[in-house]
Order: C-alpha cells, then sequence, then structure tokens
C-alpha cells in the first residue's frame, strides 16, 4: 500500500506542477523515448545477470510491493517449532529426534507449523544445525561459526536483486541522455523545418533525459531499497534460530533459549515474554492436539 500511495504522490506532484506552470502533459508522452530507455536498461540488465537472478528479482519485487517480509505471527511460529525441538532433543533418544529432522515433510512437529515448513530454505537450516547438535561432536563456537558463514551466503544471494535493480538505478541517468542525444540527432535532421516542428523535437528528446533521471531516483532505486528492506527482515528468521539454538547448546534449558531468539526480533514485530511462553506450552499443545 505504501509503495502505491508513494508512486501517486510522486507522479501526482510532478505532473500537477508541470500543468500548474503551464505545461502541456501530452508532450511528455513520447513513446519511442521510453522505448529506447526501457529497452536498453532492460537489455543492460539481461546482459549483466543470470537466469537466476532475472528470476529472483521479478519475486524479491513482488515480496516488497506485497510487504512479505515475516510478522510477528511468523518468529511466533519459528520460537514455538523450536521449542518443540528442542524439547525433544532434551527428552528423546537420538533416533527419534532425527525422525523429525530428517523427513521434516512428515515430521507432526514441523506440520504443526506449515508457513515455516513452507519455507525450504529455513526448514533446511534448522535441520542441519539440530542434526550437528544432537551428533554432539562439535563445540559451540565451532557451530556459531558455521552459522554465521552461512548465513552471510544467504545474505549474499538474497540481496543479488537489490544490487541488480541498483545498478540498473544507476544506469538509468546515463540512458535517458541516450536518449535525449538521439532525439537530437533526429531533430538535427529536420533544421529546414519550422520553429515549431523543431521545438517539438527537441523538447520530445529532452522527456528522455527527464524520464531516465525520474525512472532512477523515483522508482527503480526505490523498489531496490524496498527489496533490500525486505530480505534483510527474513534474514532475521536464521537469526533467530542460530541465537536460540546456541543457547540451547550452552546448556539453556528450551524456555530460556527461546528468550535468547525472542530477543533478535526486531522491536515492532517482538512478541512479549508471556506471547512466547503461551506460543510455546499452550499454543504448542493445542496445535499437536489438533
Amino acid at each position: 500500500m505504501n509503495f502505491v500511495i508513494g508512486l501517486v504522490i510522486s507522479f501526482g506532484c510532478m505532473l500537477g506542477g508541470y500543468a500548474a506552470i503551464g505545461g502541456h502533459l501530452h508532450t511528455l508522452v513520447q513513446p519511442f523515448e521510453f522505448l529506447i530507455l526501457g529497452g536498453a536498461a532492460l537489455g543492460i540488465f539481461v546482459v549483466a545477470n543470470p537466469t537466476s537472478v532475472i528470476k529472483d528479482t521479478g519475486a524479491g519485487v513482488v515480496e516488497a510491493i506485497a510487504g512479505k517480509g515475516p510478522k510477528q505471527k511468523d518468529f511466533l511460529d519459528l520460537l514455538s517449532l523450536l521449542h518443540a525441538l528442542m524439547r525433544e532433543m532434551r527428552g528423546k533418544s537420538r533416533g527419534e529426534v532425527e525422525a523429525h529432522i530428517d523427513n521434516p515433510g512428515e515430521s507432526e512437529i514441523f506440520r504443526a507449523h506449515p508457513k515455516v515448513l513452507a519455507n525450504k530454505l529455513l526448514t533446511g537450516f534448522v535441520c542441519d544445525y539440530c542434526r550437528l547438535i544432537i551428533i554432539g561432536t562439535a563445540r559451540s563456537y565451532e557451530i556459531e561459526a558455521l552459522m554465521d558463514e552461512e548465513i552471510q551466503t544467504i545474505s549474499y544471494d538474497k540481496l543479488k536483486p537489490y544490487h541488480a535493480l541498483t545498478t540498473v538505478a544507476d544506469g538509468f541517468p546515463a540512458l535517458g541522455i541516450v536518449a535525449a542525444v538521439l532525439g537530437v540527432i533526429h531533430a538535427m535532421g529536420a533544421l529546414d523545418q519550422g520553429p515549431e516542428v523543431l521545438g517539438g523535437l527537441i523538447g520530445a528528446a529532452l522527456v528522455g533525459t527527464f524520464s531516465g533521471i525520474f525512472a532512477s531516483y523515483g522508482i527503480v532505486a526505490p523498489v531496490a531499497q524496498l527489496i533490500k528492506a525486505t530480505r534483510q527482515k527474513q534474514l532475521r528468521l536464521f537469526i533467530l534460530v542460530k541465537q536460540t539454538l546456541l543457547a540451547y547448546m550452552n546448556g539453556a534449558m528450551p524456555q530460556i533459549a527461546v528468550e535468547f531468539g525472542r530477543k533478535t526480533i526486531p522491536a515492532k514485530e517482538r512478541p512479549t515474554i508471556d506471547e512466547v511462553e503461551n506460543e510455546t506450552t499452550s499454543g504448542g499443545a493445542e496445535r499437536q492436539a489438533a
């Protein structure tokens, strides 16, 4: 919603101000300038990025505009899942715990938290480190170093769309100049025409410069920043898992370990201690009974 409201304000003020000073809006409609500018930007984007990044950029744009970052309920679900797994690791045999982490799709614990299970990358992250914990040969500081390295790798992959769009945004003003120069070259071929015709051609050329600058700073760069914010918020789920499992490895009881994880949740989405306790005890029991 903020994305739509922001664009409405931006376009409304820009076009409204232009019309208020006597500008003719139809002059700004230059489809061939837009074709030159947009086509060049799209081509550069395709050249500079592999297919996987191109697809992920589309997914990132949808996530950013739709606001698909994790909400408080998502953090609570993950804490509840971790609490249930830690209780299993604390009270059950290795074989019983392995049944959950080797095949999470068939695990009652994971199936009680479908949103976590649907996130394959997060589910794999949880299962991998729970497996290392029950093997019992790795020290907590070794696990922490490994987690940090993996989270850094995940962050690098998750932010590729941000870097790709930022590069396009940086190039848009220069591409606008290219479109304008081509328009001026076209105008130079009409020097024998009247001032009205020549003025219209030069005006059309300048629309290319205007469009490139506005597309860069008014559309593409803000969308890239929105993708970055959304993806960084998604990474908080992995940091929550890291802090919770490390606390458990260092001897904390499951209910105390989830408090370590709760503290990593952004303040706006962070649940209270009572909400976490209710989710991990009564809430979890209700789901398993269902």
